[in-house]
């Protein structure tokens, strides 16, 4: 589909949340991946967005595919692999907050090599957005993000590229190789505090950011959990703070917070304002649970802006 704002690429994973009903522990089904995630995110604040992926053929993959068609996904390029399955995971929530347990190995989407990418729509998006999960799933997935980010560049598009380190897929040394690779071809760099300072081995804000425009990125924008984001361009750094709730679930708020952050940034390229907003849309999005369903959309981050909304 020609004209997209923003085409993201990894893998969706179908989503089980705990919850408990009386004596009973169930799992709620949901949906989750980050980049699918953050697709979702974007779409509903009216960007104009695609998604790239191999589903399984089987009920999670068909559910996805209705999933992208509800929220406005442009799916054209999803590809459904016959005898492979869609991954899943399941999240938990104890006194330290959520955690998750993968069942991925082996997924439709970890076997996409470079050779697979749609090449035609990647060169007509005006924003390729791919994650260090994009990456970790697999050796094939990892070069194919490499293929993505330099076709995007040849055609003289933007890439936006997110940490997001999961040191259950890869090692940490790998990670650090592959994602700082990357970065290099990327024009937003998209990291959290915590997952920088295992990747770089520095400490504070700055010396982060800093770094990362060192490898090219013209903008970074770091999310800092209850402290805000700091955005950097080489020319001006703010710290934006964060909006106060009383969070009930944070899975999927960074995600949230990217495509919220995308989809506004792209609109007017004022990074700052972008921030905001993508504050505010996060801080939305966690009181509600599990990954997707609590997604805002553009008019209710909007009256929570203005103050309408408590």
């Amino acid at each position: 589909m020609a004209g997209l704002d923003i085409l993201a690429m990894g893998e969706p994973l179908m989503e089980f949340a705990e919850t408990q009903r009386g004596d009973e522990r169930l799992y709620l089904p949901g949906f989750g991946g980050d980049t699918s995630n953050l697709a979702i995110a974007a779409a509903r604040q009216g960007a104009r967005v695609g998604y790239f992926t191999h589903l399984g053929e089987d009920a999670f993959g068909r559910e996805f595919l209705d999933l992208w068609d509800a929220e406005g996904v442009d799916r054209t390029s999803v590809v459904t692999r016959p005898g492979c399955r869609t991954g899943i995971y399941f999240i938990g929530y104890g006194p330290d907050g959520h955690h998750f347990s993968y069942v991925r190995d082996g997924s439709a989407a970890s076997r996409v090599g470079p050779a697979d990418l749609p090449l035609d729509q990647i060169a007509a998006a005006g924003l390729l957005h791919v994650s260090g999960i994009s990456q970790a799933i697999s050796d094939s997935a990892a070069d194919a993000v490499f293929a993505a980010i330099r076709h995007a560049k040849a055609n003289g598009r933007l890439v936006s590229y997110d940490t997001n380190l999961r040191l259950a897929l890869w090692p940490l040394d790998r990670a650090r190789a592959v994602i700082h690779a990357a970065i290099t071809g990327a024009d937003v760099a998209r990291p959290g505090l915590d997952d920088a300072r295992k990747l770089t081995g520095l400490q504070t804000p700055d010396e982060i950011a800093d770094f990362y425009l060192g490898l090219g990125c013209g903008l970074v924008a770091m999310t800092l959990g209850a402290d805000g984001v700091l955005v950097a361009t080489p020319s001006e750094r703010r710290l934006v703070p964060a909006r106060r709730v009383e969070a009930v679930d944070a899975s999927g708020a960074g995600d949230c917070f990217g495509g919220a952050f995308l989809a506004e940034w792209l609109a007017h390229r004022d990074p700052f304002r972008a921030a905001d907003y993508a504050n505010a849309a996060a801080a939305l999005k966690t009181l509600g649970q599990g990954a997707v369903a609590p997604l805002p959309r553009r008019p209710a981050v909007e009256a929570f802006l203005a103050g309408r909304v408590s």
